[in-house]
């Protein structure tokens, strides 16, 4: 699986003809809008970051998890599901030289279930449009105790989907 997804996002990258530029700097607004997969659950995410300078932004990411496995003969609760975080990234596209249309971009995540980090990459097409790939991490979980379904948001995650320019 993980073959087939990073083969799709260097297929999308060199496909895109378009110079779009995948982040501006100040002011800039970029919405992610995708599916997450981790152990014991797949969901939805969303993601917004805003444009502080050149190359930082400070944001914010909701998840739900949809599809989940039952721990001890129990689904967990929508409490378990959810999570939202605030985020702040460094956008390394320019700084590394790559095309304008494609960013990279690590950062720092604090959530309602731990403090953690996400590295990702985002192309982009003509009129607004791309698409994003992300990897998401804990650091320290805030319940080191926590265990079953309370580790569903404290964990490796990936993430795949749709970006779009706001500011166009």
């Amino acid at each position: 699986m993980k073959k087939v997804l990073l083969a799709f996002a260097f297929a999308a990258f060199g496909l895109a003809s378009a110079q779009n530029d995948a982040f501006t700097g100040k002011g800039d607004a970029r919405v992610n809008v995708g599916a997450n997969f981790q152990k014991g659950g797949t969901g939805i995410q969303t993601s917004l970051d805003y444009g502080l300078g050149e190359s930082f932004s400070i944001g914010a990411q909701a998840g739900y998890l949809l599809g989940v496995k039952e721990y001890d003969g129990e689904k967990p609760s929508g409490t378990h599901r959810f999570d939202a975080k605030a985020r702040l990234s460094a956008h390394l596209g320019d700084v590394l030289g790559l095309p304008e249309n494609f960013d990279i971009y690590p950062g720092l995540n604090l959530g309602l279930k731990n403090f953690g980090g996400h590295v990702g990459s985002r192309v982009f097409f003509d009129k607004g449009f791309g698409l994003f790939a992300e990897a998401q991490f804990p650091i320290a979980k805030f319940n080191t105790e926590a265990s079953s379904y309370r580790l569903l948001n404290n964990q490796f995650a990936f993430a795949v989907g749709a970006s779009f320019d706001l500011t166009k």
